[in-house]
């Protein structure tokens, strides 16, 4: 996985990247289709804002939270990224019909 993180308006230093790897590398155990991951950190006057883009096959998934505290705010993302991905994975594994199988056991019963 490809993993770039920059800051707007702060410094990203080794505790926050270190904090950021590790949040995501949760993800990363979920799905390992993920190819490229840009995580952007900004500082607007009272606002700290988190926002990652998750490139996988066939789809960029975007996810954004805001917070008081940045490592609040960094703890948002990853949990909305984490059901935006299990959900992604979802679709992908779901063709939209039930096995010949699974059809029979439920008319058998």
């Amino acid at each position: 996985m490809n993993l770039n993180i920059t800051g707007h308006h702060l410094e990203v230093t080794p505790a926050l990247r270190e904090y950021v790897t590790t949040k995501l590398d949760r993800v990363v155990r979920h799905f390992d289709h993920v190819t490229a991951t840009h995580v952007i950190l900004s500082v607007q006057k009272l606002k700290q804002k988190a926002e990652v883009t998750v490139h996988v096959r066939g789809k960029d998934i975007f996810v954004e939270s805001e917070g008081d505290d940045l490592y609040a705010a960094i703890d948002s993302m990853t949990d909305k990224l984490d059901r935006q991905v299990l959900k992604h994975k979802e679709k992908a594994n779901d063709h939209g019909h039930d096995s010949m199988r699974r059809q029979d056991v439920e008319s058998a019963s």
